[in-house]
């Protein structure tokens, strides 16, 4: 398996409305409204273009399967949000989240000179809790009923990792 990483363009915004919409995907994320063209290409030009992030096709195999982002990036203290997801519902639980996570976190870590990433994660999530801890994230806060989605209050799990750590 070849997972490599690539800067996102205005051409990808088919796949990441797709993506973004699948309820796979949608169920997993804090922010759940739908993702139209229309909200994309405002995100690439206001956040993206911007550099507030730095937000990355995942391929795999020759294969476009999914997104990976840095958000918030703050550059005086030397931190920044992390976000990913794996569109392709074939390319699930095989690792190419994790393999996307390692090149990420070198460009936060070698290019930006990052201190911290961390991230916000759906406390019942446990598959990505546990992949995200293989990449080295550790536990650093849990919110108890922090958003309400679906008709129902869900918890949220903060976790983080520091440059110069093993991940």
């Amino acid at each position: 398996m070849n997972v490599t990483i690539r800067p996102i363009t205005y051409a990808d915004t088919d796949n990441i409305v797709r993506w973004r919409n699948s309820d796979f995907v949608n169920k997993r994320f804090l922010y759940r409204a739908l993702f139209t063209p229309e909200s994309h290409n405002s995100w690439m030009k206001n956040m993206v273009e911007t550099k507030k992030v730095y937000q990355f096709i995942i391929n795999c195999d020759g294969k476009d399967v999914g997104s990976i982002y840095l958000r918030d990036v703050d550059l005086q203290n030397r931190k920044a949000e992390y976000g990913v997801f794996i569109g392709e519902k074939d390319y699930l639980g095989k690792g190419v989240g994790q393999a996307a996570t390692k090149l990420i976190l070198n460009f936060a870590f070698t290019e930006l000179k990052l201190h911290k990433v961390f991230l916000r994660v759906l406390s019942d999530n446990i598959g990505a809790i546990k992949s995200y801890e293989k990449s080295g994230f550790v536990q650093e806060g849990f919110f108890k009923d922090e958003i309400f989605a679906d008709g129902k209050y869900e918890s949220v799990i903060f976790m983080a990792v520091f440059s110069g750590e093993d991940c």
